[in-house]
Order: structure tokens, then C-alpha cells, then sequence
């Protein structure tokens, strides 16, 4: 398969939804920046897919970016970030939401399992995105990061050289 198959279009992620659930495959859902992809991430994300027969991955646009990390980023731009997770075995969809927070995306994916990183628990995570997993019935699972691993430390260290 040709890794930018994998690249879902928001118009097209309802129907992409349907078929996954006709297939009876389990859908697990994971959204972030990933901005620069690192091992804290690929480890996160085989970590995430493991919990079913699938796993896709909702990245937040560039602009929503911008507004979550700050004026200096995404260091990717959207479509480039989502052609390196697409080409990832773990990864069998990307698709790209212009929101802040992932509620809508979570809406319309209705994950079976919908997982978040260990600096996230049930009370911390967005309340709306919380409803709107299990409102599907959806569950959610939080999973540890790996230690020392992440976007801002490694931008931190370039900054360095």
C-alpha cells in the first residue's frame, strides 16, 4: 500500500468510519501535533495500536498548531506531518482537523478505544472529548510516555548547538 492511501480527507473520515466498522474491525483513536517524530512518539503509537485492529491518528492542523505550541511551530507543516505517520506500520489512517481540541475529530472517528498520553488522566482530559468517546461507546486508555522523550526537549536541545 502506498503510504499516502493512508492520508484520510476530513470529508471522507465518516465514510472511511463506516467501512472500518463493517469490517468489524476494532478502532483505536489517538490525536496530537506530532510536529517532529520522535521515538517517545513511534513507541506511543505501536503502544496505542496495540489495543485493536487499527489504529488512526487525528492531527491537529497548522494553525491550531500554532496555537497550542506557540508562534514558532508546527517546525512540519500538516500535510507533512501526516505523510510521515501515514508510512508508519503502525498507522493505518491520518487525518487532519482544524480544531484545538479534538472533540469534533472524536465525533465523527467514534474510536472503540481512544488512547492518551500518560500526562493526561480520565479527570484531566477534555471533558467534551471525554463525552463524545463515550457517549459512542467508546473507552479511553491512558498510557505511560517514554521518560525524556518529547517535541520541546528536542527543539530545546537544537536550540543548544
Amino acid at each position: 500500500m502506498n503510504f499516502r492511501e493512508k492520508i484520510i480527507a476530513w470529508d471522507k473520515l465518516p465514510a472511511w468510519r463506516v467501512a472500518m466498522r463493517a469490517s468489524g474491525r476494532k478502532l483505536v483513536v489517538t490525536n496530537g501535533c506530532f510536529d517532529i517524530l520522535h521515538l517517545g512518539h513511534v513507541t506511543y503509537l505501536e503502544s496505542a495500536r496495540n489495543f485493536g485492529d487499527a489504529l488512526l491518528v487525528g492531527i491537529n492542523g497548522d494553525e491550531a498548531t500554532r496555537k497550542l505550541k506557540g508562534p514558532g511551530r508546527p517546525v512540519n507543516v500538516e500535510a507533512d506531518r501526516a505523510a510521515v505517520l501515514a508510512a508508519l506500520a503502525s498507522v493505518d489512517g491520518v487525518c487532519i482537523f482544524a480544531e484545538k481540541t479534538a472533540t469534533k475529530f472524536l465525533s465523527t472517528a467514534k474510536p472503540d478505544i481512544y488512547v492518551k498520553g500518560g500526562d493526561y488522566t480520565l479527570d484531566t482530559l477534555n471533558q467534551d472529548e471525554r463525552r463524545a468517546v463515550e457517549s459512542a461507546g467508546g473507552k479511553i486508555m491512558i498510557i505511560p510516555f517514554v521518560p525524556g522523550k518529547s517535541t520541546t526537549a528536542l527543539l530545546e536541545k537544537i536550540s543548544r548547538l
